[in-house]
């Protein structure tokens, strides 16, 4: 049964690593037409909304008030600060560099269960090594971005960037950790819809809404897509997975999401891929094989470790 779950939760794993991959070229079509919180703001509210109004009719919707402060926390720091302020920074960083940025979330989340003892155990040899060949593997992909950030045009949303994947990896981490189990899908509906609205209050302090053109079409696609497939279908993948894999592996996906842009580009923008996005395409999975691998081997090592204390 439980390798059945686990099964289940490699699968939500996969979703999340090829849909989250499609949402950045999405997103910045988007807040072309939409001032940025503005429109982060209405995807997660009809994405949390539409779960919600489904689990109602399903008569599958049970609310345990205990746990909506820790909905409500993670709703602002994976949805509002996280998901919401890089829809922000696309305004000023190419979609390229964002995922660059975003793809730094496995050390962030490494360096937080350190540093908070979550994880008392120094990362393994293992991991280290993955941790290093995937960050070589996303600064080969996005070489032509690298000179981006000595612009200092690129600097301000370069750095909420940084701040938004932070705010994500400590969610990701209080998520594992500290929240108690629920109702995956119900957790997800009411993080989305109450991150949603934090949101709609950002957008009222900082959007200018003389730059809303809602009536251009590829906006509206956009919007549409990144209700449904970016947060309906593949947010609940990404909570169910954190509550069932080590972190440091559904972390990977941050990865593995530039890999998938570029692969799209090739297929529908006739982009070319070279021998250098050969070689990072070996580096990225060299990374999700040796993280993957230093992990099972950390969880191996407890056993050992309770049995000696045992006797």
């Amino acid at each position: 049964m439980q390798t059945e779950k686990n099964n289940f939760a490699y699968l939500a794993l996969v979703v999340v690593c090829i849909v989250w991959g499609t949402t950045y070229f999405a997103l910045r079509v988007g807040v072309e037409a939409f001032p940025p919180f503005l429109f982060s703001a209405i995807r997660q509210v009809l994405a949390g909304g539409i779960l919600l109004l489904l689990l109602k009719l399903a008569g599958s919707l049970k609310i345990d008030r205990n746990l909506l402060p820790a909905q409500f926390n993670l709703g602002i720091l994976m949805i509002a600060f996280g998901n919401g302020i890089i829809g922000w920074s696309e305004r000023y960083i190419p979609s390229g560099l964002a995922a660059l940025i975003v793809s730094i979330l496995p050390v962030y989340i490494v360096i937080i269960n350190y540093m908070t003892h979550i994880d008392k155990r120094k990362p393994n040899k293992y991991i280290v090594s993955g941790l290093l060949l995937g960050s070589l593997g996303i600064v080969l992909i996005f070489r032509d971005n690298i000179n981006d950030l000595t612009n200092p045009d690129y600097f301000i949303g370069m750095l909420l960037a940084f701040g938004a994947c932070l705010s994500w990896a400590s969610g990701s981490v209080f998520a594992k950790c500290k929240v108690p189990k629920g109702n995956v899908i119900t957790n997800a509906a009411f993080q989305m819809f109450f991150g949603g609205i934090i949101l709609f209050g950002m957008s009222l302090l900082m959007d200018d809404y003389s730059e809303l053109k809602a009536t251009e079409t590829e906006s509206i696609w956009a919007l549409g897509y990144l209700v449904i497939i970016g947060s309906v279908l593949a947010y609940p993948c990404y909570v169910y997975a954190l509550e069932k894999l080590p972190i440091g592996m559904v972390s990977l996906y941050a990865y593995i999401n530039p890999l998938v842009a570029l692969i799209l580009g090739y297929v529908f923008l006739n982009e070319n891929i070279t021998g250098i996005t050969v070689l990072a395409f070996l580096c990225i999975m060299g990374a999700v094989y040796f993280i993957n691998k230093g992990y099972r081997n950390k969880n191996r090592e407890v056993v050992p470790r309770l049995y000696r204390v045992k006797k």
